[in-house]
């Protein structure tokens, strides 16, 4: 792998992103209801738990670049999640910093007892299955130091983000007014659906598995987990991501956080080849002192 520069990149960035393809089973299935969550609102209001700032998540290039023009928009006057102007096909969405957890909002987050003892176990056991080149699914993809972008195909009525710190799996957002299924075999980005509320986009999501952390300090969640999550492009530069998170089976009751991204025009998608050798050890010695590497080392 010594042909890999980007190896000591990701390790830097205490991140050595996955990706590996995930079928979204049963995606063309339709019901005539949508599952309905009590306690849950379509919409995401104003005044989230968390914020921008604490976490550990990189972001550098995601940083302030000075004053943003309007945002880019389509001929009818739809905002567009994508490149800086409706012809510029490039660049990606970058963390400026915060996450769903964060020191700052912590002690709000209503966990149940054995999440938050799973947490607590994660900060300190950082054997984050992103690292180990899985996928992640909800906030996790928009808190990597190589950003995500947003592909609209109005054609096929779908949104694409493809998350590109890794092999290229991306999530499909259906567009086309369809419900989730009956039924879903769970899976890391579940089965998400969309439409669009002035110039927010607004995702809701079901059917996820457990095989992921909700972000990279080790928030835990269930497969009874159930998102909206809100993106809402303030200008050519600047994105306020917002999500709501219900899941009975680890929080006492919902709870709403999100952080701000911001565009770089002059990066585009490349090729990531995610490593599975154990080369981010860091994140693998935890609480103790030191990793012996002087043997290759089997999962």
């Amino acid at each position: 792998m010594r042909h890999l520069p980007l190896v000591a990149a990701a390790v830097l960035c205490l991140v050595v992103p996955m990706l590996a393809a995930e079928g979204q089973a049963n995606s063309e299935q339709q019901t005539a209801q949508q599952p309905q969550r009590p306690g849950v609102q379509v919409g995401v209001p104003d005044g989230r738990a968390g914020g921008a700032g604490g976490g550990r998540q990189g972001g550098g290039r995601g940083r302030q670049a000075g004053p943003a023009g309007p945002a880019p928009r389509s001929a009818d006057g739809r905002v567009l999640l994508g490149g800086a102007t409706p012809k510029q096909r490039n660049g990606v969405w970058l963390p400026s910093g915060g996450g769903p957890v964060t020191e700052a909002n912590m002690k709000d987050v209503p966990f149940q007892p054995w999440a938050r003892a799973v947490l607590a176990d994660r900060v300190v056991n950082e054997l984050e299955p992103h690292t180990r080149c899985k996928p992640s699914g909800v906030t996790r993809p928009f808190l990597t130091p190589y950003g995500v972008e947003f592909v609209e195909l109005q054609e096929l009525q779908r949104i694409y983000i493809f998350d590109i710190g890794g092999p290229h799996t991306y999530r499909t957002i259906y567009m086309d007014g369809r419900s989730h299924p009956a039924t879903l075999s769970p899976s890391y980005y579940g089965h998400s659906i969309g439409w669009w509320e002035g110039d927010t986009l607004v995702v809701d999501t079901v059917g996820f598995n457990e095989g992921f952390w909700l972000d990279r300090r080790g928030s835990p969640h269930t497969e009874q987990l159930h998102t909206v999550e809100r993106f809402t492009r303030k200008d050519a530069g600047n994105m306020q991501y917002d999500v709501l998170i219900d899941d009975p089976g680890a929080y006492t009751k919902p709870w709403k956080s999100g952080f701000a991204l911001r565009h770089d025009g002059n990066v585009d998608l490349f090729e990531y080849v995610c490593q599975q050798m154990n080369y981010a050890h860091e994140l693998m010695v935890g609480s103790n002192d030191s990793v012996d590497r002087r043997s290759p080392i089997i999962p």
